[in-house]
């Protein structure tokens, strides 16, 4: 009986704890991991919509540029 006493203080608890400390760990890695990516998705959506406006926008100057070549050439 003080075998199996001595098993479950020495090994068996330390084992346990170092077990609960690393769920622990993980759990909040897992919460930085889903803050990260939702960081980079509304990220890249920003970045997709300027790029977009952008594209736009140069649209218009190259149109607002071909209609005073057009007006130039007449």
């Amino acid at each position: 009986m003080d075998l199996l006493n001595g098993i479950m203080q020495w090994i068996v608890a330390p084992v346990a704890a170092f077990v609960w400390v690393l769920h622990n760990r993980v759990g909040k890695h897992d919460t930085d991991i889903a803050v990260i990516k939702a960081t980079t998705s509304a990220n890249k959506e920003a970045h997709d919509k300027e790029f977009k406006e952008m594209r736009e926008n140069f649209k218009r100057v190259f149109e607002k540029l071909d209609a005073i070549e057009a007006s130039l050439r007449k």
